[in-house]
């Protein structure tokens, strides 16, 4: 089977170093990532194929670019390669490099995990927050499958000090949805 994932650009930057952060409101794709079942890590660097951008038509090139930006340094193309060699390659027994980009262009798409979460008014805010169970239940109420989402603490958010009583777990930033 195949992971698909989609990542929250705001919380990557807050999460990682962005060097050249992209101002992006909306869920981009991280990644298509072979996996099995019976091994549960996520295949990697395989032999096949490297990446060749002249694969790719210029038509799926200019829809990548919006649904699968590399919004933490900017350079697309080397974001594509990046995840084409790591995963892609090891899904040539399934899909082509054009099959690869097409198709998860395809489920963006299909599962418009920005638009799903606006249509039931869950939307970024600074201080509106939403459970766990709230975020998947929307998704799948819409999709017919349950998500796994992945979360980040706040690195922002100041630490308690251990005079201060405990009130309860903090919340944490939604960074990845996975199918």
């Amino acid at each position: 089977y195949f992971q698909f994932v989609q990542q929250w650009p705001p919380t990557n930057c807050r999460v990682r170093k962005c060097s050249k952060p992209r101002l992006l409101q909306n869920f981009t794709i991280h990644g298509l990532w072979p996996s099995n079942y019976s091994n549960p890590t996520v295949p990697s660097n395989c032999m096949g194929s490297q990446f060749n951008e002249r694969n790719l038509s210029p038509k799926l090139l200019n829809k990548l670019k919006r649904s699968w930006p590399d919004v933490e340094s900017g350079n697309d193309t080397n974001f594509w390669e990046r995840e084409w060699n790591k995963h892609g390659r090891c899904s040539e027994r399934t899909f082509n490099q054009m099959q690869y980009f097409k198709r998860s262009h395809e489920m963006w798409s299909s599962y418009n995990i920005t638009g799903i979460l606006k249509n039931a008014s869950i939307v970024p805010h600074a201080t509106q927050t939403w459970t766990y169970s709230d975020i998947v239940s929307t998704i799948k109420a819409a999709t017919i499958t349950t998500p796994l989402l992945r979360c980040k603490p706040d690195r922002a958010q100041p630490k308690s000090h251990p005079a201060q009583p405990k009130s309860g777990p903090k919340p944490q930033l939604l960074h990845e949805v996975v199918f």
